[in-house]
């Protein structure tokens, strides 16, 4: 049975003329919790490393990207299985648990996963410290590129995006990450309450497509602000442009500029605003330009 993405609530609808009942949409949430099985084959460990409150749904996905962006996997080679379990058949752990298992000849260092994890920016984080994090554990692509996307066919695309938030559109209460190609192409897109699991989810989506080779050509959606841990999970899949609808941190406009990457913000109402990497946006009139 799949889990539902929404739930209904018996509310009361306030506004000038008074109070009436009404039933409204919610996007559901509730933990998962992402174990990893590792060591050879007959001395197989089991370490808990995460705990995440997401909507339901691409759940392996969601796995799959959290290992990558935190440098645990470096593509799909690595997974043996991957697995909802549950702890003494319980109900509320039904699809909420994921072990994901590397493959026997991975060795896994968990002391050093423990030097790499950082927290988040709602509790504050040390920024030296984590930049200097991804630099060791992720191989950055330093090679010159020639990617570009005009500033015209950017503008369309949140649009683009809104067009495929099939629980937004009912609840409002969903983030998205969304890859455009270089036409405008919707190439993929990722819903969650949560900013970094959309983004996780995504990156999941795109490693069995050979993530390295697939992203450098594409355009990074974020339907929300533009944070730290998402222009790092960015730079880890190797995305070059990344485009908010809302502001960037200090922090993330620090990391872009730091690994080479084009970082737009505020981007609605035709209008944008560039804080890294204006080389890649294409600037002269294209008004007859429209999405392919």
């Amino acid at each position: 049975m799949v889990k539902p993405l929404v739930t209904s609530s018996r509310i009361k609808k306030v506004n000038a003329s008074g109070i009436t009942d009404a039933d409204d949409l919610l996007a559901a949430e509730e933990p998962l919790e992402i174990r990893l099985g590792f060591g050879k084959q007959n001395e197989r460990q089991q370490k808990s490393i995460s705990v995440t409150m997401r909507t339901p749904g691409n759940d392996f996905e969601l796995a799959l990207g959290f290992l990558f962006t935190e440098g645990i996997i470096k593509s799909a080679n690595d997974i043996f299985q991957i697995k909802y379990c549950t702890d003494n058949n319980r109900k509320e752990d039904y699809q909420n648990i994921v072990r994901v298992e590397l493959q026997p000849n991975i060795e896994f260092d968990l002391e050093k996963l423990a030097r790499h994890f950082y927290t988040s920016s709602s509790c504050g984080v040390c920024g030296k410290t984590s930049i200097e994090s991804v630099k060791t554990v992720c191989s950055i692509n330093t090679e010159k590129d020639t990617l570009q996307f005009s500033a015209n066919l950017i503008y369309q695309l949140p649009d683009e995006l809104r067009k495929q938030q099939n629980v937004f559109e009912y609840t409002g209460g969903l983030h998205a990450a969304a890859l455009f190609d270089t036409n405008g192409k919707l190439i993929l897109v990722r819903e969650d309450v949560g900013r970094h699991n959309a983004l996780d989810k995504l990156i999941g989506a795109m490693i069995p497509q050979h993530l390295h080779t697939a992203t450098p050509q594409h355009l990074l959606l974020l339907s929300g602000r533009a944070s730290f841990e998402l222009i790092q999970k960015a730079v880890m899949a190797g995305i070059k442009i990344i485009a908010s609808v809302g502001a960037p941190s200090s922090l993330a406009v620090q990391m872009a500029n730091d690994f080479d990457c084009t970082l737009i913000g505020f981007l609605r109402d035709n209008r944008f605003n560039i804080y890294s990497g204006e080389k890649r946006i294409i600037m002269k009139k294209l008004s007859d330009e429209v999405i392919k």
